[in-house]
């Protein structure tokens, strides 16, 4: 089969490691453009591009495939199938229609729930206990398409979005490989989604990140790990951010202000009201200072009443 490959950020990378290990041709992989990044803004190339010319793949970086002469260039590729990861643009239908066996996308949850571009961190947020990844094959629609094969997985209770990602698409880098051949040669049955159940997400902002106290106490320690690695979940002390690096909750009765320091937990940590049950600052990162436990923070900070916000 010719594959035309479409991914940008690290993760997709073990899906295209995987197809090359498997020996198919891939004619062509499209990234995103190399954009600005770090401190110095230097211009950065996305990783699949990085891994694609590793394996000596030829690259397309397009702003966008919308363009009808991107289109075409695209089709001159003649690839049989196309294998989508992160990519980071809705595919129209003039691209969809390019392969005779259409795209299989790589999504990080169980389909139909978690739809759109922030899977994992939704999963977090509400709690799951368990979560997956789903081979499906792409439609015009957002991640409505239907399921090739699933694979399911744990969520324990430290999952942050970062690693969880990672593991997610490693798992899904496998089970496209297995599943490819046989749905080339027309053997899987593709099984519709119930759209009845789907659930979607939202592309995430960096305030969105921000804490409001008077949240529960359980659904601010999830935000501390949906949101890592961006936007992260902060606050306010003195008018500088405080990012909450991890936390724990810790059941209390008080009825204290939300936000305010109302102890130390048995390591020292500070314990934060909230609006149900109080929050412990494990670990914490002041602006411009790097990360440290929250009993560190709390000694160096010298203030009868510490309320954040």
């Amino acid at each position: 089969m010719r594959i035309i490959f479409l991914g940008s950020p690290s993760y997709a990378v073990h899906a295209l490691d995987a197809l090359v290990a498997a020996g198919y041709t891939i004619v062509g992989v499209v990234t995103q453009p190399d954009r600005p990044a770090g401190r110095d803004r230097r211009l950065t190339p996305p990783p699949v591009k990085v891994a694609a010319l590793a394996h000596g793949l030829p690259v397309l970086q397009p702003e966008t495939l919308r363009a009808p002469e991107v289109v075409e260039t695209l089709r001159a590729l003649q690839p049989d199938v196309g294998v989508v990861a992160a990519y980071g643009e809705i595919l129209r239908r003039a691209v969809l229609e390019i392969p005779p066996l259409g795209y299989l996308n790589i999504h990080p949850s169980l389909l139909p729930l978690y739809r759109g571009p922030t899977p994992v961190a939704g999963a977090i947020l509400a709690g799951e206990t368990v979560t997956g990844v789903t081979i499906m094959r792409l439609d015009p629609g957002m991640d409505s398409g239907p399921i090739l094969a699933q694979a399911m997985v744990d969520l324990p209770p430290n999952a942050r979005t970062g690693p969880l990602t990672d593991e997610l698409f490693r798992l899904g880098a496998t089970l496209l490989v297995e599943v490819l051949p046989r749905y080339a040669r027309g053997e899987i049955e593709l099984r519709p989604q119930d759209h009845s159940q789907a659930t979607v997400t939202k592309m995430l902002k960096k305030e969105d990140g921000r804490i409001d106290w008077t949240l529960p106490a359980i659904v601010i320690e999830r935000m501390t790990r949906a949101y890592d690695p961006w936007p992260s979940a902060y606050t306010f002390w003195r008018g500088q951010m405080l990012r909450i690096m991890s936390a724990a909750v810790a059941p209390t009765d008080a009825s204290a202000t939300p936000g305010m320091v109302i102890g130390r937990s048995a390591h020292g940590h500070p314990l934060v009201q909230t609006g149900s049950d109080a929050l412990e600052l494990v670990e914490v990162q002041p602006a411009s200072r790097r990360p440290m436990s929250g009993a560190a923070w709390l000694a160096g900070v010298h203030a009868p009443e510490i309320t954040l916000g």
